[in-house]
């Protein structure tokens, strides 16, 4: 049987918790790993993009407006996070300010990620059908986010 949208997109979170966690305790070991926390940033942005771009257009369109709207704010704050994460894993890879921003950024995650799994994921398999519920699993194991992609909230706003 065929993984289900739903089950594949928590799937993702799970692997991008891990990653997190994987650099949390090793941080605290006192050996960050660093390529556990850049794997885990870089996969939290694909999510992202993958949901903006492939998933939410059609659940917006089935009229779950308000939902998405909150989705959106959200990745709009923790991309600005995985923006200081990522200078900082560059700049100090153990250091205080990077834990700091994980801190902030893991409990964020996790609320965010029951919304979607209580709200909208179990709309996937049901909203989604036909091309759009394929584009959306072959991206799931193929895909790439487009370089310089970022979110719909995270983007400057003109003057």
């Amino acid at each position: 049987m065929t993984e289900t949208l739903a089950a594949a997109l928590e799937r993702e979170h799970r692997e991008i918790d891990e990653g997190l966690e994987t650099y949390r305790a090793s941080r605290l070991a006192g050996e960050p790993d660093s390529a556990a926390l850049v794997r885990a940033i870089d996969g939290l942005r694909r999510h992202i993009y993958l949901e903006e771009a492939l998933f939410f257009p059609p659940l917006r369109s089935a009229g779950l407006v308000g939902p998405v709207l909150v989705m959106l704010r959200e990745h709009g704050e923790m991309w600005r996070l995985l923006d200081g994460l990522e200078t900082e894993v560059g700049r100090d890879p153990g250091g205080d300010t990077a834990a700091g921003l994980l801190d902030d950024l893991v409990p964020r995650l996790a609320a965010h990620n029951v919304k979607e799994e209580r709200i909208l994921y179990p709309q996937a398999d049901g909203v989604l059908d036909g091309e759009p519920a394929e584009q959306l699993r072959v991206f799931m194991t193929t895909g790439r986010m487009p370089p310089g992609w970022v979110c719909e909230m995270a983007r400057p706003q003109p003057d």
